[in-house]
Order: structure tokens, then C-alpha cells, then sequence
């Protein structure tokens, strides 16, 4: 591992998508290893089990280097963008083959609990437990449209659930959020 990083100490992306392109396996190792951190946290963001978002990982890099001659590098960011798109895909066929994509009813919200924190300041990390705590459904859709950016037309087509049905979801997941966030003493519901 340490001769493959000397080997390729300061490649840009660039130099390393031409790299991949051409079959090196060692540029597919540090390619791997750049991304790999964050693209586990995206794949944990939806299937919430580190297994699946384990086996999400793996199976989404061996597309990203069996489809790296279609990619067109498009500067600075571009890779990680394609990366991602290509991980969302994989949690989401993962998500519909386990029938686990659930778009939950009021009633099944209600079981999503916290603890309630003794000090009024929550991290990125804890906001970020909370979402992890949402029904599938409701994840999903979150995901999808605040931190990813996907439009409700996207959504409605990747999940093959309306548009109206992606923007309830919504709805409710931010309300789910709301509700976590008042526990924890973020949030006034007044």
C-alpha cells in the first residue's frame, strides 16, 4: 500500500481517471482509497446498516471502474459528483430489492425516538443521527432532495413513487426532524 501511494503521491483526478481508463489496477487502489471514506458515509446516509452500506461500496466501485471509460472529466469535482450519482443508484436498487423502501404512514413516524441531550448544542454528527433515524421512506426522500438536490420529478422516477408522494415524504421527514430536534431541545415546536 505505501509503494502505491509513492508511486502516485499528488495524481489529479484527472491523471488518475486516465490511469483507471487504461486498466492500473494500483490507480484503481488509490482511487479507491481517496474516495472510499466519504463515499461509505453517503451509502450509510440511505441503507443505514454498515453490511449493506459496506456491500453498497464495493459493488458501486466495481461499476465506477467498469463504466470509467463512459466518464468525461469535466474538472475539479466532477469524479466525486459521477462517484456519488453511481453509489445513490446502488442504495437505491439495495433499498427496493430488500423491500425495504417503505414510504411510512403517521402512525409508524411516531416510533422514531431520541434521547434527549442534556445540552441544547447538537454537531453535524448528531443532526446527521437523527436523519439516520427516520423511516426509510423519509430518509430516502430527504436524502435525495436537501442533501443530494435531486428535484421531485427525479426522485418520483428513481423510486417509481409520484412526485406528490415524494414532496409528502418530504414534508413529513421535516416534520419527523422537527419533532427530534424539539426533544433535543434545538427546536421551540411553539
Amino acid at each position: 500500500m505505501r509503494t502505491i501511494t509513492k508511486q502516485y503521491p499528488d495524481l489529479k483526478d484527472e491523471q488518475l481517471i486516465e490511469r483507471c481508463k487504461r486498466g492500473d489496477s494500483q490507480a484503481q487502489h488509490v482511487l479507491y482509497n481517496r474516495y472510499a471514506d466519504r463515499l461509505f458515509r453517503l451509502c450509510f446516509r440511505y441503507v443505514k446498516n454498515e453490511l449493506d452500506a459496506e456491500d453498497v461500496l464495493v459493488k458501486g466501485f466495481m461499476k465506477v471502474f467498469s463504466k470509467i471509460d463512459l466518464f468525461e472529466y469535466r474538472g475539479k469535482g466532477s469524479l466525486e459528483g459521477w462517484m456519488k450519482r453511481v453509489m445513490i443508484n446502488e442504495c437505491l436498487m439495495l433499498l427496493r430489492k430488500q423491500n425495504n423502501f417503505n414510504l411510512v404512514h403517521d402512525s409508524e413516524a411516531r416510533l422514531v425516538e431520541t434521547e434527549a441531550r442534556a445540552d441544547s448544542q447538537l454537531a453535524a454528527e448528531d443532526i446527521y443521527a437523527l436523519v439516520l433515524q427516520l423511516p426509510t421512506g423519509y430518509r430516502t426522500v430527504f436524502n435525495l432532495y436537501a442533501i443530494e438536490g435531486y428535484s421531485h420529478k427525479e426522485i418520483a422516477d428513481q423510486l417509481g413513487i409520484s412526485e406528490n408522494t415524494s414532496k409528502s415524504q418530504l414534508s413529513k421527514a421535516r416534520a419527523a426532524l422537527r419533532t427530534l430536534l424539539a426533544k433535543n431541545g434545538i427546536y421551540d415546536e411553539r
